[in-house]
């Protein structure tokens, strides 16, 4: 019998879909991947270079526990150029992806049976990243007719005593929401820790996307490499977070995976500093296939109440072809060879939904469409 602790983590339904998709491969099938949000980029040429020279150099070592110095300059300096806010290089953490930085996380802030508000929908693994250390999660709606919007009011009517921290994440997987400053600023006065998954900035289509850091310091932030520089496999992330959490975070991530890979983290000094014509670039071929997809599930008779404006994804309301998700998801993938995520994943109130990455090439994304097109119209009748 395994432990209580890893009963509590889910499975991950778009990594199940994209297994079943790769099986299909296998056998020949031609699968048209909308169910991960891996941008199709190559990685920029400068940052590949970087690497390529700090390999040369015999940058294989191990790094500082708490990442490269110049690398935890240029995210301050990133911060503050870009946001006007006050870092420390010193309240940065450098983790091998934004994962195993909410697990440090959140087991250096929770004790159990603390509580984390967080939105339904939300990302699929948050919950199981809050209850691994003991915490629970408690849900806060957000409704389809203003674009999922999170609403503050519905964090304030759930706080209680265990309210240990509320858990925010603009631009949103799944639903593309961009947070306004109003809002930020309502959450952050709202009293517990803010946490705020800030992995999808530089990926915002319409309006201004923010950090929490610019109305409280009461907060963590996450953020990273993977969707914006076309790193996902580079596995690079990092956690600003308040100094009187450093010492605790640093122990633990110096116990558990001793630094971050050297060389990676100066392919990401030279993302920062030198990349930005590729991500402005990567940004404006998003924003074209954000269109394409809108209008192309919107014909096909999929809902789509209010348009996404950031990250790379619709939430689809698919509920006039199913109220089970889950089997649609794979039906969708058997019949049509198209890899869509069901809703399910990311909470109850997506339940009937269909996640949609724009993150494949308008070509294919138009393809998709038809397939599943043809499909809707065969199940309808």
């Amino acid at each position: 019998m395994t432990s209580k602790r890893s009963r509590v983590i889910e499975p991950f339904l778009a990594v199940e879909v994209f297994q079943r998709a790769q099986e299909l491969e296998r056998q020949g099938t031609d699968i048209i991947h909308l169910e991960f949000g891996e941008p199709d980029f190559d990685t920029p040429p400068v940052i590949r270079e970087a690497a390529e020279k700090a390999l040369k150099d015999g940058r294989t070592r191990y790094a500082h526990s708490l990442g490269l110095v110049p690398l935890r300059e240029a995210i301050a300096e990133h911060y503050r150029a870009r946001y006007g806010v006050t870092v420390s290089p010193e309240q940065v953490l450098v983790t091998a992806g934004t994962s195993p930085a909410m697990l440090l996380l959140f087991s250096s802030l929770l004790d159990p049976g603390d509580q984390v508000l967080l939105t339904d929908p939300r990302y699929a693994v948050y919950p199981n990243l809050v209850r691994y250390p003991g915490g629970e999660c408690v849900e806060a709606p957000t409704w389809e007719e203003d674009g999922f919007q999170c609403r503050p009011a519905e964090f304030a009517s759930r706080l209680s005593p265990r309210t240990r921290a509320v858990l925010i994440n603009s631009p949103a997987n799944p639903t593309g929401a961009v947070m306004t400053a109003e809002t930020l600023k309502a959450v952050a006065g709202l009293g517990p820790w803010v946490v705020s998954d800030e992995i999808y900035h530089g990926l915002t289509y319409e309006g201004t996307e923010h950090t929490i850091l610019e109305y409280t310091d009461h907060a963590f932030v996450l953020n990273g490499f993977s969707k914006a520089y076309a790193m996902t496999g580079w596995r690079l992330g990092y956690v600003i977070a308040p100094r009187e959490f450093m010492r605790a975070l640093q122990t633990a991530h110096g116990n558990f995976f001793i630094s971050t890979n050297e060389f990676v983290q100066w392919a990401a000094l030279a993302a920062l500093t030198e990349a930005g014509e590729d991500t402005a670039r990567f940004r404006k071929i998003f924003d074209q296939r954000r269109q394409a997809m809108v209008a192309g599930l919107r014909r096909i008779g999929l809902g789509v109440a209010v348009p996404p404006t950031g990250a790379f994804y619709v939430l689809a309301n698919a509920k006039r072809f199913g109220a089970d998700s889950k089997t649609l998801a794979f039906d969708i993938l058997d019949h049509a060879h198209v890899g869509v995520t069901p809703g399910v994943d990311f909470g109850g109130r997506a339940e009937g939904f269909l996640r949609f990455s724009y993150s494949n090439s308008l070509e294919r994304i138009e393809e998709a469409v038809e397939r599943i097109g043809r499909y809707l119209r065969e199940r309808l009748a």
